[in-house]
């Protein structure tokens, strides 16, 4: 169903919203879907959704259980708070910063404000698929470049070349979902000097926390339109509570506002502004991960099963079959990893999770694997 241009944001927001239970629609829900496992068993291992095992910080909770005795008012200005304090941790003005519940939101504004004038989306193969469903929605191309073949990162001329210099929106999530690589921050910036004039470059970096690379916000502020999505699901462990961040110039966040009704989850804001505060937080738990992630690496290698090299929070094994057959025979052993990906179909992700997590997935491995 396409919606054109010449109808109104009103009506394209009240079509969109309306067609959500309806429609296939690859937004954050259906994509929970496939991680919601109705039939795990008490004590599974979940593996499969990259949460960060821990959750929120001691100081997060306690400013969640304070904010929750307060849950019968809205509490408006927990959002604002929440952005002024995420601008000034970045160092950028307090009008590039907008605060949602999660980065979905923000992230499905973009596709329906750039596409839903006609513009086509260019995005990753393998990438996360939640902006494909949306730009299908809305009737317009979609062209999946893949990834490069010598470090799995964003094949940024080949993008540009798949909008033939004309206008597009260019979706780069880096660290990339499901290969945990990262698309290095020159290269980014040469897709956003190159891209046509009234391009969008919407930039995911739910997983930047986990790699210690530089960000990409220090490109928001020029002529062409680039939009940062960060969220504090993730390293911040807080998937349940939802709380997100879009930084971008106003009148780009001004853009997207529509698309939406605005309400957030108090707890959420609250959780993720203290989160902030919490002196070396993000360093500990990036830590955390990484000796968890080297560990299991090291044994993949002993086993000799084939993975990409990941700076995030999640790995991209050789399943040495149909990754869907590997995941079904981990999770008869009540091991839950996450899905495959159409262009690499003998590939599954599994998360970093606990080191006693990560002992029960290699057990459960050795007996579910074809090992040497």
């Amino acid at each position: 169903m396409g919606l054109h241009e010449g109808v109104s944001i009103v009506s394209r927001r009240r079509a969109f919203l309306a067609a959500i239970g309806a429609a296939p629609f690859l937004n954050e829900f259906a994509l929970a879907q496939n991680s919601f496992i109705p039939g795990a068993a008490e004590g599974a291992v979940m593996i499969n959704a990259n949460e960060f095992p821990l959750g929120p910080c001691a100081e997060a909770l306690a400013a969640v259980r304070e904010t929750a005795a307060n849950g019968g008012r809205y509490l408006f200005g927990e959002a604002f708070r929440l952005s002024e304090a995420a601008a000034s941790s970045e160092n950028v003005p307090a009008s590039h910063c907008a605060a949602f519940a999660g980065s979905s939101d923000p992230l499905h504004r973009v596709v329906l404000a750039w596409c839903g004038k006609g513009l086509p989306l260019v995005t990753a193969s393998p990438g996360y698929e939640s902006p494909e469903g949306a730009a299908a929605f809305l009737n317009v191309p979609i062209y999946r470049v893949a990834l490069r073949k010598d470090d799995y990162s964003h094949d940024i001329p080949a993008m540009l070349a798949a909008a033939a210099g004309k206008p597009a929106l260019f979706y780069i999530t880096t660290p990339n979902n499901p290969t945990g690589t990262l698309t290095p921050l020159a290269e980014i910036d040469r897709l956003v000097k190159e891209m046509a004039p009234g391009s969008c470059a919407l930039i995911d970096e739910a997983y930047i926390h986990f790699s210690g690379a530089p960000a990409a916000i220090s490109l928001i502020d020029g002529p062409k339109d680039v939009i940062v999505l960060r969220t504090f699901s993730k390293v911040y462990g807080m998937a349940g509570l939802r709380a997100g961040l879009a930084f971008a110039r106003p009148e780009v966040l001004g853009r997207i506002r529509p698309y939406g009704v605005g309400f957030v989850p108090t707890t959420g804001m609250v959780g993720a502004r203290v989160s902030l505060g919490v002196k070396g937080l993000v360093e500990q738990r990036r830590e955390y991960v990484r000796k968890t992630r080297d560990s299991l690496c090291e044994w993949f290698r002993e086993k000799g099963i084939g993975f990409i090299p990941s700076v995030s929070n999640k790995i991209l094994f050789d399943a040495g079959r149909p990754g869907r057959e590997l995941s079904a025979a981990l999770a008869r052993e009540r091991v839950y990893v996450g899905r495959s990906w159409p262009s690499i179909p003998n590939h599954v992700r599994v998360t970093i999770g606990t080191p006693e997590e990560m002992a029960v997935f290699k057990t459960a491995m050795v007996k579910s694997y074809p090992l040497a």
